[in-house]
């Protein structure tokens, strides 16, 4: 019997932004960083109306990882529940209230890059 699931990243990430949606998430983004990190594949980030709905969609998120059997590595920021990183190795999942995501904007930070590069786009 196989101990950890064997979904790929982009129907792990499907299958977790369905997951989301159906228990409230807000703005829900998700951005596949492979080559643009070195810690992960894909980042989920969503907005949750309260401190105890971000802590629900993080212990939603466990049961989810048991029930499908998917590696879930670490949880961050539970407790203050403002920011609440869940790592599942390809994926990290960033679940904020609305005035902590305003702050960091982590959307920002990844920004698509093209497969390749023409000779034009190079800097002179």
């Amino acid at each position: 019997m196989k101990k950890h699931s064997t979904l790929s990243t982009a129907n792990k990430l499907e299958a977790l932004a369905a997951w989301l949606h159906e228990h409230k998430a807000l703005q829900l983004v998700s951005l596949h960083v492979a080559g643009q990190s070195a810690w992960t594949e894909a980042l989920v980030i969503v907005s949750a109306r309260s401190i105890r709905h971000a802590q629900s969609l993080a212990d939603g998120i466990l049961a989810w990882c048991r029930e499908h059997k998917v590696e879930f590595l670490s949880m961050e920021g539970y407790r203050a529940g403002q920011w609440i990183l869940v790592d599942l190795n390809d994926v990290v999942v960033n679940i904020f209230q609305a005035p902590t995501r305003e702050l960091y904007r982590l959307e920002s930070l990844w920004v698509p890059r093209p497969a390749t590069v023409s000779p034009q786009e190079l800097p002179t």
